[in-house]
């Protein structure tokens, strides 16, 4: 699945949004960048490497030539990207309960935004408005969010523990460096390959091509059927 780089999840929804509420919702995403605590609840989810909004005028497409025509578009648009580790559906359902009062705020003026809670009417709009990630690269695929904030932790202690001034013994270097290993026992670990990272987007797709399959297979017979009715 394209949209899945070893442990990571690649996430692009594209919803239409008003014109002429754009600037508001510019406004809106202003606000929540100079007020944190507006999106606490997202920073706290430990699964997510990155999330953005960025709204996209309906005359702000770009052109890749001039033979390509102008676009009239009824609707500018609102994309929403991220990166995170887990299912689809953990991640939106964490979406939902991390900041539903957020989400509402900055989807409240797309079109048919069904509000994130109750779940089911928003897991049919983000589903219906997600764009497939046709190529995803992930520089570390083994390591998850919570690897790289470990490898950092690592790293940083690792050079304050260098540029200390050298011991005096080796008894109390092994001191000091065991205080080290204490410190960092929480961050200190392997990374293994983990099966798919959303088993739910497949067997969504399955599903689909389920149902499609059978349907088409259930046409001819319910033709018959009919015919013998009328005979």
């Amino acid at each position: 699945m394209s949209n899945v780089a070893g442990k990571a999840y690649a996430m692009n929804v594209v919803t239409p949004i008003r014109t002429w509420t754009t600037w508001l919702n510019k406004l809106i995403f202003r606000v929540a960048l100079r007020l944190p605590a507006t999106l606490k609840g997202l920073v706290t989810l430990s699964l997510i490497h990155y999330a953005r909004w960025v709204i996209i005028g309906r005359d702000e497409f770009p052109r890749l030539s001039e033979r390509q025509p102008r676009e009239n578009l009824k609707y500018s648009y609102m994309l929403f990207f991220s990166n995170f580790n887990g299912s689809w559906d953990q991640y939106v359902d964490s979406f939902s309960f991390a900041i539903p009062s957020g989400l509402d705020m900055f989807w409240k003026w797309n079109v048919r935004y069904p509000r994130s809670i109750p779940l089911t009417p928003f897991h049919h709009y983000i589903k219906y408005n997600q764009v497939e990630t046709n190529h995803y690269y992930n520089a570390y695929p083994l390591a998850t969010s919570n690897d790289v904030k470990s490898a950092k932790a690592v790293k940083a202690a690792l050079i304050a523990f260098d540029q200390q001034p050298a011991d005096a013994s080796d008894e109390a270097f092994m001191k000091r460096y065991d205080a080290l290993l204490r410190g960092l026992q929480h961050d200190l670990g392997d990374m293994y390959p983990t099966p798919i990272v959303s088993m739910s987007a497949y067997q969504v797709e399955h599903r689909e091509q389920w149902h499609a399959r059978h349907a088409h297979d259930a046409a001819p017979a319910a033709a018959e059927r009919e015919a013998e009715h009328v005979q």
